[in-house]
């Protein structure tokens, strides 16, 4: 400030001089800082702070391997299915309630199974002595345990009057019930067998 004040040229070149020494050196600081944080940010503790595993990459790519096959995952996931939680369903043959709803109710016409979202629908179906008439079954599998509330029958009813013209209305709860004690009695004489089989 000193320098500003007096009007001779010298005084201001030095000025700038300083002022340019001081920019370089503030740079140079916070470059030493930036730097000093990014090593800093490298050597910390790779830990998670809500799980607190350990989350440092290990540099030995055979001991990964290893480690990401004994946790069961790798870049394919749990291809093996090993972990078990309650929200996974395994839908496959080996489901009992799967095969007694196929077993069950194998004599409607089948639209989709779907193992992997737990859905299996069945297309219209009538019955020969009444074709105006047609019913629509739907499945969801909603876990795999063999509980009535396992699974959930959603039924609907369709009538076709002469004129072509049809009305779709969905059925009451119990004959959506009486299916689904059907599909229950099913899997547990499966199951019986199955366990016999062992």
């Amino acid at each position: 400030m000193i320098f500003i004040q007096h009007k001779s040229h010298y005084n201001v070149g030095i000025y700038n001089i300083i002022l340019e020494k001081l920019n370089n050196m503030k740079l140079r600081i916070y470059f030493v800082i930036t730097v000093f944080l990014l090593i800093l940010s490298c050597a910390s503790d790779k830990t998670d702070p809500v799980t607190g595993k350990d989350t440092a990459t290990e540099v030995d790519a055979q001991k990964r391997t290893r480690e990401a096959a004994r946790q069961g995952g790798g870049i394919f996931g749990d291809i093996n299915n090993r972990k078990t939680s309650s929200k996974t369903y395994d839908f496959a043959t080996s489901n009992v309630l799967w095969r007694a709803t196929l077993k069950s109710l194998d004599f409607l016409p089948l639209v989709n199974a779907d193992y992997s979202g737990g859905v299996i629908i069945y297309d219209w179906y009538s019955d020969k002595e009444n074709s105006k008439e047609q019913i629509k079954i739907v499945v969801k599998f909603l876990n795999n345990e063999l509980r009535a509330d396992s699974i959930q029958i959603t039924a609907h009813k369709k009538i076709c009057g002469d004129d072509g013209k049809c009305t779709t209305k969905k059925l009451d709860d119990k004959f959506s019930s009486d299916i689904k004690d059907s599909i229950i009695t099913s899997a547990r004489s499966q199951r019986i067998e199955d366990s016999k089989k062992k």
